[in-house]
């Protein structure tokens, strides 16, 4: 004899569960970026006439139509389109692009739909859900969803010879499509936190941030269309102190010389490979990011003094960063 199951409670469809929550924050932050988040097509000029070289998403931030995308995504180009969610389409120019940064801005030469609000990747917490935008081949509003994996992370670049890492870079495991590459990556609130740089493995996308540092990249793009960059020469990564030497400098952590380059500033200032640098220009630093932010234009032939500990021993030394040609 067969029983019938009891009868189950109605759903309650006011009751929330974490679910729908989720569900209803991811919705709402497409639904928010996705109009601001265009994809571009570039071309270059051969001789058989205009070619493409590239495509990929780009985000508008800017009410007179600036466009952020990746360097890698308009290299070598001239000229480019963007097509929007709603149908626009229009030339976009490469106002500047900054390989070591892999940050690009473009311009639009009609008017683009409303920019989107950039908001501080600095504020970011492992685990904080992440919402990725972009336009991949015209496929308009692509989205994804994931958390922050990691913090700090960093990227290998280079521009000529010149070799480089992106400091700080976000990792998450919402995953990119191809084509993604210049789209957003937003928070639960809509504000863009960085843009989509590459995918490097299965479950695994990085994003430069929007922070102070890149803000200061994408105002030197607007303007000059280029970043002026001081060099001085060495290779550090970031140790925490012994803790006598904590205690004497009141710091936790510095940078430990790993390389000097042969004929740069640091090597004329006399900096060597085991120094532990505590300070830059007066300003304590602890990682690769806080020195590369004072490695701007406005330090290109100033002095720039350092405090260093060497073998236990505080020494105050002044190097001339010079400016880092285009070619490395």
């Amino acid at each position: 004899m067969n029983v019938l199951p009891d009868a189950q409670p109605a759903y309650d469809r006011s009751a929330e569960d974490p679910l729908d929550a989720y569900s209803r924050t991811v919705i709402r932050v497409a639904e928010t970026i996705t109009p601001h988040v265009a994809a571009i097509e570039v071309t270059a000029s051969r001789r058989n006439g205009q070619i493409r070289v590239g495509a990929g998403s780009a985000v508008v931030f800017t009410e007179d139509g600036y466009l952020l995308t990746n360097a890698h995504v308009v290299d070598g180009a001239s000229a480019g389109r963007a097509a929007f969610a709603d149908g626009t389409r229009m030339d976009i120019d490469i106002v500047g692009a900054d390989p070591l940064s892999d940050l690009a801005v473009l311009r639009g030469r009609l008017p683009t739909p409303a920019p989107a609000i950039l908001g501080d990747a600095d504020q970011l917490k492992v685990g904080q859900l992440v919402i990725a935008v972009g336009n991949p081949l015209g496929l308009a509003g692509s989205v994804t969803a994931g958390v922050v994996s990691g913090l700090g992370r960093s990227i290998p670049t280079s521009a000529g010879r010149t070799r480089r890492v992106i400091e700080n870079v976000i990792q998450t495991d919402a995953a990119l499509n191809p084509g993604s590459s210049g789209g957003a990556l937003a928070d639960a609130g809509g504000r863009i936190v960085g843009i989509n740089t590459a995918v490097a493995g299965v479950g695994l996308g990085l994003a430069v941030p929007i922070n102070a540092t890149t803000r200061r990249i994408i105002s030197a793009l607007l303007a000059d269309g280029r970043v002026r960059r001081a060099y001085l020469g060495l290779v550090s990564t970031p140790v925490p102190l012994p803790e006598p030497d904590a205690l004497r400098t009141g710091q936790q952590r510095a940078l430990r010389v790993v390389e000097v380059m042969a004929g740069s500033p640091a090597e004329a200032a006399g900096l060597r490979p085991g120094d532990l640098v505590l300070s830059a220009g007066g300003r304590a630093v602890a990682s690769a990011q806080s020195l590369q932010k004072l490695l701007f234009a406005d330090a290109i032939g100033v002095p720039f003094p350092l405090a260093v500990l060497r073998s236990g021993v505080l020494l105050e030394i002044t190097a001339v960063p010079q400016e880092l040609a285009d070619n490395g």
